[in-house]
């Protein structure tokens, strides 16, 4: 990963009491990261928040009123003791996460997102990795 992407969230967290920002796949991997967090960092979260936004998929029939009707995902917020974990869709395939202290201004976090998310367009997607290794003997 060569961070390319990373000036870009640079922007988002220029927002005070913001912390980082990572831009994930939807298996997980890294794509890029804000300067204040080490990539191994990073790429520790970019894991955890691709289950975190599979779990937050699977739980969108909670919403409805038919257990069949679709309620496509767009954004998870999780709320610690001392900050948020902003999650939402980046294109497809992606995702952009921040996280923020207790006092952010979480209208204008989700705000600032949103723009990053509309100006970097196609760039932000993440088609599905090729070759990649579904168990022993049977390589993607």
């Amino acid at each position: 990963m060569n961070n390319e992407l990373g000036w870009m969230l640079d922007e988002v967290v220029k927002m005070p009491e913001t912390r980082h920002a990572i831009l994930l796949s939807a298996d997980g991997m890294l794509r890029a990261h804000s300067q204040g967090i080490g990539r191994d960092e990073a790429e520790r979260q970019a894991a955890a928040l691709s289950g975190l936004q599979s779990i937050s998929r699977s739980t969108g029939e909670f919403c409805t009123h038919q257990s069949h009707q679709e309620t496509p995902w767009r954004q998870t917020l999780v709320e610690f003791a001392h900050g948020y974990v902003f999650l939402i869709a980046a294109g497809p395939g992606a995702y952009l996460a921040v996280s923020a202290s207790e006092h952010v201004d979480m209208e204008a976090v989700t705000y600032r997102m949103q723009k990053l998310v509309d100006r970097l367009g196609k760039e932000l997607t993440s088609p599905p990795r090729q070759g990649v290794w579904q168990g022993p003997g049977n390589p993607a």
